[in-house]
């Protein structure tokens, strides 16, 4: 048996009972046996791999069952072995265990080995996270064991080719990485992070390393002093702590250095990469503790943040200050307890620690819940793709940097608006929002946050959100965090009303639209079970309004008799006339049909055939049914010219902001016409062209917007 077992194993005694250490050793003979004879790319034994894998998880103390499915996680990819081999052997437990980290495993070599077709195919993309999420929702080990399994690669990836290397560390970053952090193992997220770190940019790595080694005596001092300056204080008053100094992990360093930089700020090359700890009993002592500090020397402003009465997501917890120290030297103080401590390093992986030592704690349960959420999230949103939006918006994002009103840095995602920031700040606040100011100037709510904004967010009590918060084409919420709010807010409206305002939506839709159709055929033609369902989901902001237009602008097989739509018009589409060839084919000005809806041909006298929508009233007063012929589309147009109606009280610049919406959607126009009224109102109507009934859809809403429009629809 090798030293590199016998490590592993004093490891595990030092927590586990001796019943949990000895299907440890049972799993390393098995695992040992069957990788007997294959090598990894670096000519190493490969069972030094699944070892590794297990000593990074006995390092967070994680449970016996765990680490024997470490050991055992390649060998049914890799050698052939059953699932009921290892059920058989090692029981229910490690075989599930196993399971789902070799069907993470095969996600991944799906991934890795059609690239192009996962970065180009959302819905292949949202299997590949929603089966992980699903695997932590069922068991969070199966995902510690994969990065533990990460972090091994991650520290020999120097065998693999060069662009695999950059592939693997780029993933690593964007996933793995925000994966630990989320689940609060900040051990495991720094080396994960530091790693990638220096196989994607190996110069700013090897000159932040630099400055850290050329730095490192003068630092040390500094750090001594400090240390000792804090310890005698804390003693004066009889407060026992742990105080320690470290310096920062290179990645975080290096994000340090680009956050300065965006906000205006200096970064101090020597004592701003240092960070003191300090580790006592109880909570009453982190608050001392805090005291002693702020005694000893002089508080940043707005450079505070109480974590251990604001948790964050991943459970973290603790108190951060920064200070001017010797020699006017800012100097940051981390202040928590033992047990902050453990958890802050080993997150979700305490929680086993813990339950060995009959310690259990709840919170690891309910920390997992945002997983949940999310999976929760994709059965509410229309497809794959807001699925991926969902996820790393939450999880995977890039982030900026904002400031509160008082000074306080919060995190955001890329994009998010500052609807976003107020439900991040707090869930009432989000609801009541009705107005921002950034930077001092008041915003729309789409606005989009930069590096370095200071928002303020304008709330009025009792005010709920509005359902166009939930239209993705507004722009309104980017964060999946303020969707879910949002939709959890509608949700726990009565039905009743939910219904009431999803009638309304829908009345107005069609109106809009000038579509006549019956509420039941809506019903259906969704997949709904009932009308009252239909209009449910409309009024909760489970479905959007203008998701309706795509469907209900399209063929639905439906008795023409009881439907009957007037869609925009091709500028022209082909048409085929059945049966007869070289026949010339026209749109009928009457109706205007548009790609895909029923349509009909007439045969004229002298132009050939007319086509019409079935449902055109010019098409069906006619009673020569011999001069009737089947004609069907044949290919699609580029844009389509739609007329618009849009009632209004007269002003100046009216129709020069009706134009600047329509130019804003990307929309052209065609041809004005405007007709004042007595009364003081005007009616303006537009041919606009546009690209689809969605297209159509968003511009009307947004025209509606428009100071002194009172309603707006579908001409013709």
């Amino acid at each position: 048996m090798a030293n590199s077992i016998g490590g592993l194993v004093g490891k595990a005694r030092e927590y586990l009972p001796p019943d949990k250490v000895d299907p440890i050793l049972e799993a390393y003979r098995f695992a040992d046996e069957a990788h007997r004879g294959q090598l990894r790319l670096s000519g190493t034994p490969y069972i030094q791999h699944p070892l590794e894998v297990a000593n990074v998880l006995a390092d967070l103390h994680l449970d016996g069952s765990t680490i024997a499915s470490a050991l055992l996680h390649d060998v049914v990819e890799d050698c052939g072995v059953s699932s009921q081999d290892i059920q058989r052997r090692f029981g229910d437990e490690v075989a599930k265990l196993v399971e789902g980290v070799t069907k993470l495993g095969q996600i991944a070599t799906r991934a890795a080995e059609g690239e192009l077709e996962a970065r180009t195919n959302p819905s292949l993309q949202a299997e590949s996270l929603r089966k992980m999420l699903v695997a932590m929702a069922e068991d969070v080990r199966v995902i510690l064991i994969k990065l533990a399994d990460r972090l091994h690669n991650m520290r020999t990836i120097q065998a693999l080719p060069p662009e695999k290397r950059m592939r693997i560390a780029q993933e690593t970053l964007d996933i793995y990485a925000p994966l630990a952090h989320r689940l609060g193992i900040a051990s495991v997220q720094w080396q994960l992070e530091d790693l990638a770190f220096r196989t994607l940019q190996p110069d700013s790595y090897r000159a932040i390393s630099r400055l850290l080694a050329t730095s490192r005596a003068k630092r040390e001092a500094f750090m001594d002093r400090v240390v000792g300056v804090l310890k005698v204080e804390l003693e004066k008053v009889n407060l026992e702590a742990e105080v320690t100094g470290r310096a920062k992990h290179i990645y975080s360093i290096h994000r340090k250095m680009e956050r300065y930089a965006s906000v205006g700020r200096d970064f101090d090359q020597i004592y701003d990469l240092i960070a003191l700890r300090v580790l006592v009993a109880d909570i009453r002592a982190c608050y001392a503790s805090l005291g002693v500090v702020h005694s000893v020397w002089h508080p940043i402003r707005g450079e505070f943040d109480d974590y251990i009465a604001n948790p964050r997501e991943n459970m973290y917890q603790s108190l951060h200050t920064s200070v001017l120290g010797p020699d006017v030297s800012p100097l940051e103080v981390q202040i928590r307890t033992y047990r902050m401590h453990e958890i802050a390093d080993y997150g979700v992986a305490a929680h086993w620690r813990y339950k060995e030592k009959g310690d259990g704690d709840h919170r690891f349960d309910d920390q997992l819940t945002w997983m949940r959420q999310l999976l929760d999230w994709h059965t509410e949103d229309s497809g794959a793709e807001d699925f991926l939006e969902t996820v790393k918006s939450d999880i995977f994002q890039d982030q900026v940097f904002v400031y509160t009103p008082k000074g306080e840095i919060r995190e955001m995602p890329a994009g998010a608006t500052p609807i976003d920031f107020a439900y991040g700040i707090h869930t009432e606040l989000g609801h009541g929002c009705v107005g921002a100011k950034v930077n001092g100037t008041m915003v729309s709510l789409d606005h989009e946050l930069q590096n370095g904004d200071t928002v303020e967010i304008i709330s009025k009590r009792g005010k709920g959100p509005s359902l166009d918060w939930l239209n993705s084409h507004l722009g309104y919420v980017k964060t999946a965090n303020a969707r879910g709010k949002i939709k959890h807010w509608f949700r726990r409206r009565a039905r009743e009303e939910n219904i009431h305002q999803g009638r309304a939506l829908l009345e107005k839709e069609l109106r809009r639209l000038h579509v006549e159709i019956r509420e039941e055929s809506i019903a259906e033609l969704l997949s709904f079970e009932s009308v009252e369902d239909l209009l449910a989901a409309l009024g909760s902001g489970a479905l959007s309004s203008h998701q309706l237009a795509p469907k209900l602008l399209a063929p639905t097989g439906l008795d023409l008799e009881e439907i009957s739509l007037r869609p925009i018009t091709d500028a022209p589409p082909t048409v085929k006339v059945l049966g007869m060839l070289g026949l010339h084919a026209r749109l009928a000005e009457c109706c205007s049909p548009v790609l895909k809806e029923p349509i009909i041909g007439f045969v004229t006298r002298s132009r050939g055939v007319t086509v019409h929508r079935k449902d055109c009233p010019n098409f069906r007063q006619q009673t020569q049914k011999e001069r009737f012929v089947d004609v069907e589309w044949a290919g699609s147009g580029g844009h389509y010219p739609a007329k618009v109606a849009i009632e209004a009280w007269d002003r100046v610049g009216l129709l020069r902001d009706i134009t600047t919406v329509v130019s804003s959607e990307k929309v052209n126009i065609a041809a004005v016409q405007s007709t004042h009224h007595k009364d003081g109102k005007v009616t303006e109507r537009l041919t606009v062209l546009t690209k689809d009934a969605g297209q159509l859809s968003r511009l009307l809403s947004k025209l509606e917007s428009v100071k002194e429009v009172i309603r707006v629809e579908r001409d013709g």
